[in-house]
């Protein structure tokens, strides 16, 4: 299995017996991640200002809004990827399990925690089997039985095992658009994150498959959080426990999704985007 966090590491924390002893002792652990003020700009662009946003665990967090509107930002700026783009620049605060993610020295144990996909598939140039076993393989993994184990769960838990447990040394570049898609969450799963960002998942994919994995999100909810980024309303309303709508690099609004989409949205912006007026 993949080898598990040291925060004394990762932080720099002093441990004190069996126990942390930091600031964030204090913290009740309700939200597993938090945004306070979060500011992002691209030189003299703003892209979003003062997002102040809370996660819970095991819970599905949908963010909707137009293009343009700051929800790409927003999952770049949760890992850190201001730091690998150009003229990106972020203010506030964003807390993931109660450290400041700006304290985290080791990146890849950040991101190691908090998966990512994005809209096209980006798969590894290598086979199936390989573009599951990376990451395993770089956090020190090296029997292949274990391996094995961890190729299988993250591609039954991402609804693709039947399809490819008889090609499993195929190029994942050969498979169809869905099925890479599903690939790249296999991919993301063998990290054994904490968290998973999804943005505009479903842009690719056939309905059927967009189908197929809204019923692997599901599934995992019982696992993980999840942040989704949809431009599909409908989807935020079938999948998400909690939303938020996002307009002009503004948090408009946010709330339990049921009330959102059944006309007890405060803002008006927030009831005429979801029922297509604009955007």
């Amino acid at each position: 299995m993949p080898c598990r966090l040291d925060l004394e590491f990762v932080f720099g924390i002093k441990r004190n017996g069996n126990l942390m002893t930091t600031e964030n002792d204090k913290n009740n652990g309700a939200y597993i991640l938090e945004t306070d003020n979060l500011g992002i700009s691209y030189g003299d662009k703003v892209a979003l200002k003062s997002a102040t946003i809370q996660i819970k665990h095991n819970e599905i967090y949908g963010i909707i809004g137009p293009a343009g509107s700051g929800k790409t930002s927003f999952l770049k700026a949760i890992n850190r990827m201001d730091e690998m783009t150009p003229g990106m620049k972020t203010t506030g605060t964003i807390r993931f399990q109660g450290f400041d993610t700006s304290t985290w020295r080791n990146l890849y144990a950040l991101r190691k925690k908090i998966g990512v996909v994005f809209p096209l598939p980006t798969g590894l140039p290598l086979s199936v089997y390989e573009n599951v076993a990376f990451a395993p393989r770089l956090a020190g993994v090296r029997q292949k039985l274990d391996l094995d184990e961890i190729v299988e769960r993250c591609l039954r838990r991402a609804a693709l095992w039947d399809e490819v447990k008889d090609r499993l040394d195929s190029l994942g570049s050969l498979l169809s658009g869905g099925q890479q898609q599903r690939l790249t969450i296999a991919r993301a799963l063998s990290q054994e994150p904490d968290l998973l960002m999804l943005d505009e998942f479903s842009i690719a994919v056939d309905p059927v498959t967009t189908m197929r994995i809204e019923d692997v999100l599901k599934e995992l909810k019982s696992h993980i959080s999840i942040i989704l980024v949809t431009n599909l309303v409908q989807q935020a309303e079938r999948l998400a426990d909690r939303t938020s709508f996002f307009l002009n690099g503004e948090v408009v609004e946010s709330g339990k999704t049921s009330d959102l989409f059944s006309g007890k949205a405060i803002d008006s912006r927030t009831n005429d985007y979801i029922e297509g007026r604009f955007g």
